[in-house]
């Protein structure tokens, strides 16, 4: 089935919704959920930029970007977060079997915490494995590899990976083809964090109003500073220059991708 996608800083974004998602990942698919952080990343990380074309859904993480995208003249439809995607996910086929996920990510314990806690909820053993990688481990081919078998023999035919953006979808991108029994991928960053119960999310109101990097600034101020008061400025200046078609030249990652297409 074709998608319908919108075009925000040369990132295709998926305009679907919710429950259209939900259904359509019973053929499984790779799901990365980009937010203004990601955006203003892919500008400059050209590995990052190639790995999320093996996705096969982006779906809109932030207020903002759905703010920007009308703005645009090109209207997302729907937000759809991570931390609301995965738990819909698994609520959604809490009673098919045939659905076993694996979790990696998070500090030493928070995944097998997530574990119990998500099959607490749905009633039955559907989280089957989890799994809270050294800090580094992505740069470590040994504790890869005993990852990549971990999660082989668990029987796993969903994977969750928390370990925050870019370093999780570089992985999925890098080790997808080695997770054979693997059909449904998902990078969720801290979503495993509040299925543990170690971060509260931010109040309904203030997610709707695109305040939610506010709510998370204020929670942990010492890691994300840098994040939303340095780094991810320049994402309103970017959406002007696309909207004032100041970006007729596509940036150096989306060019070479296209001409590789070409070739």
């Amino acid at each position: 089935m074709k998608h319908k996608r919108v075009n925000i800083l040369n990132i295709p974004i998926d305009n679907i919704g919710m429950y259209e998602l939900l259904d359509r990942l019973q053929s499984g698919g790779v799901v990365f959920t980009p937010n203004v952080d990601h955006l203003v990343k892919l500008q400059k990380d050209r590995e990052f930029y190639q790995v999320y074309q093996v996705a096969d859904y982006r779906m809109c993480d932030s207020q903002l970007i759905l703010y920007a995208s009308r703005f645009l003249g090109q209207p997302i439809h729907e937000k759809v977060s991570g931390s609301d995607l995965f738990p819909a996910f698994y609520q959604c086929y809490s009673s098919d079997a045939n659905v076993k996920i694996f979790l990696l990510g998070g500090l030493d314990g928070v995944a097998e915490k997530a574990r119990c806690r998500i099959n607490a909820k749905v009633g039955r053993n559907m989280v089957i494995g989890s799994y809270s990688p050294s800090f580094g481990f992505e740069k470590d081919p040994a504790e890869c590899s005993k990852i990549i078998e971990m999660i082989n023999r668990s029987g796993a035919n969903v994977l969750a990976v928390g370990v925050g953006a870019p370093k999780q979808e570089k992985w999925i991108g890098k080790y997808k083809a080695s997770l054979p029994g693997v059909s449904t991928f998902f990078a969720i960053g801290a979503t495993l964090d509040f299925e543990a119960g170690n971060l509260r999310r931010a109040p309904a109101w203030m997610s709707a109003a695109g305040l939610e990097w506010l709510y998370r600034l204020i929670l942990e101020p010492g890691r994300l500073w840098k994040r939303y008061l340095v780094e991810d400025v320049g994402f309103f200046a970017l959406i002007l220059r696309q909207k004032l078609n100041l970006n007729r030249k596509q940036t150096f990652l989306a060019r070479e991708s296209y001409l590789k297409q070409d070739n």
